[in-house]
């Protein structure tokens, strides 16, 4: 009798093998060795899950189970439009989807960033995302104008109030400066229109060049412009578990 007519779940070995995490026979070997944990207890040989609803870790990673979804990650340019469609005629993010994908993206970038942008058919992964109670972070590289100095970053650390509300960023590091512009790392969690260039602008360090380089646990890395690749198991592993799925 073959796997899919067992009762009371899968076998974890085939579970850890349709993942692409190993074959059933490493996997077994994995599970031998104390290696594989399920729902925070380790797994013995023989264990059965259910792939919708318990937690597998291998090493103390979480395995993501065989992918019903698509999950991409693209460095947006600039000049791309966060949009499907645009009626005026500019470039869109369309245009960057696999062929024959049914894609959506998860928030925002304005025209004039670029950088990590998440595209998904995973709807209920894209509500957790952006809904503000789970408050991931998005971390942007900005070059600004003039030279950002010590009280400049006390000031940003400390937060600054905008037009719509007191904003504190999660973090800020001086990456660089130089005598006409300076380099800054910040990290916000909060989703508000077009907000580290209107952080910058409150302190009168003008944005000249924008990019996000993380998002909750993902990080854009190497990725070049105008590229896309899937997410690895080991990434949407970290962007379930950071969302409490």
């Amino acid at each position: 009798m073959t796997d899919r007519f067992e009762p009371e779940g899968i076998r974890l070995q085939k579970v850890m093998a349709e993942a692409g995490l190993a074959s059933r026979r490493a996997a077994e070997e994995m599970i031998a060795e104390g290696r594989v944990e399920v729902n925070g207890e380790i797994a013995v040989l023989g264990r059965r899950v259910d792939p919708e609803r318990d937690v597998v870790r291998v090493d103390g990673s979480r395995l993501p189970t065989a992918r019903r979804h698509r999950y991409v990650m693209l460095n947006k340019p600039k000049g791309v439009v966060t949009t499907l469609d645009d009626p005026q005629g500019r470039r869109t993010v369309a245009e960057y989807l696999p062929k024959g994908s049914r894609l959506f993206y998860v928030g925002r970038l304005d025209a004039d960033t670029s950088g990590l942008l998440l595209l998904t058919n995973d709807g209920d992964l894209t509500n957790r995302l952006t809904h503000p109670s789970f408050e991931v972070p998005k971390t942007y590289v900005a070059a600004v104008e003039g030279t950002i100095t010590p009280a400049d970053l006390k000031r940003l650390r400390g937060g600054v109030t905008l037009e719509d509300g007191p904003l504190k960023p999660d973090d800020v590091k001086l990456m660089d400066a130089g005598p006409r512009n300076s380099l800054l790392r910040i990290s916000v969690h909060e989703g508000r229109n077009r907000v580290i260039r209107r952080l910058m602008d409150a302190i009168g360090h003008p944005v000249v060049d924008l990019s996000r380089v993380g998002f909750g646990p993902l990080r854009l890395g190497n990725l070049q412009i105008g590229q896309t690749r899937d997410l690895t198991s080991a990434e949407l592993g970290k962007l379930l578990d950071f969302v409490k799925m």
